[in-house]
């Protein structure tokens, strides 16, 4: 890990913290979800810049050592867009290959289909092609002690937070997010009750990973991750008949939970998908959960090579 190199750049008036490795004109962006930042993709960073890439990973506004937004209640998916191309200016990137996890898959949807001229290509893990607004996810058929559900509601989340230590409540979402079945309290319990304190953390995540994640969301808090993926995932985008060209990669995991949010598995596997992404190739992963990229990283960053690889010009 010593040899990503960290710094800060100004985007629309906040400093943003960029992780950086490799060198060369082609670029590699990877975009976090949540509970994830900048250090999810580690493995995939330094497998980037050993095959050639520039590889860059950063915290969106209000995640990490990034700046909050002065009014972070106000915060959209639109931000993140601007995020994405203000840190490809600035570090003078024209073109980049867009890498996006769970809610990071969005922001490089939309860069895709609004400047297509930047994007060499799109990978996502766990989420197929979708935008903010209503064909996000199907809200109206989630239960309503889904974690989404919940955490949509202002005070909800912050409250059932506040009852722990941040390195407790990250600890918590991995262990409840690495399982296959949606997470859905009852009417009596808050999301973080659904986990056992006595349930260790995946072999595949240390106690030194968790203290790296803790100390970065210890230094942002949850106010903007809120705001930014749970209660904004609503808000229509403004694009209408959005399609992207470049070639995509689809990774899902099929212990992934997300494969049982309504409508999901069926439209991956029939490849409606594809009706947005025409040059798209889908691969599942048998044993891969919901946080692949950490959990198989090897398996993930032979996929993520060959796919560089074959898309370089």
């Amino acid at each position: 890990m010593e040899q990503i190199q960290h710094k800060h750049v100004e985007v629309g008036g906040l400093k943003l913290h960029v992780a950086e490795t490799g060198t060369g004109p082609k670029a590699v962006l990877f975009l976090h979800g949540f509970p994830e930042i900048w250090y999810s993709w580690r493995h995939q960073m330094v497998a980037a810049a050993a095959a050639g890439y520039r590889a860059i990973a950063f915290d969106f506004r209000g995640y990490g050592l990034s700046q909050h937004p002065p009014e972070p209640e106000k915060a959209s998916f639109g931000d993140l867009v601007v995020d994405v191309i203000g840190v490809m200016d600035c570090l003078g990137i024209n073109k980049a290959f867009l890498v996006g996890k769970d809610f990071g898959a969005m922001p490089a949807f939309h860069v895709a289909v609004v400047h297509p001229e930047r994007v060499s290509g799109v990978i996502t893990l766990g989420i197929p092609f979708s935008l903010p607004g209503v064909s996000a996810i199907q809200m109206h058929l989630l239960p309503k002690g889904f974690y989404v559900q919940r955490w949509r509601e202002p005070g909800r989340a912050e409250a059932d937070f506040g009852r722990f230590d941040v390195k407790t409540v990250i600890r918590n979402i991995y262990i409840l997010f690495c399982g296959s079945e949606l997470q859905v309290a009852s009417d009596d319990q808050e999301i973080m009750d659904l986990v056992d304190p006595s349930t260790p953390l995946p072999p595949w995540f240390t106690e030194d990973d968790l203290k790296v994640y803790s100390s970065l969301y210890e230094n942002s808090g949850f106010r903007t991750a809120l705001q930014v993926p749970y209660r904004t995932l609503a808000e229509d985008c403004g694009i209408t008949d959005p399609k992207i060209t470049a070639p995509g990669l689809l990774i899902m995991g099929e212990k992934d939970y997300a494969l049982k949010l309504p409508g999901l598995e069926g439209y991956t596997r029939s490849e409606k998908v594809k009706e947005f992404m025409p040059n798209l190739e889908i691969i599942f992963m048998a044993e891969g959960n919901h946080f692949v990229q950490e959990q198989l990283p090897e398996q993930v960053n032979q996929l993520l090579i060959t796919f560089l690889n074959k898309h370089s010009t």
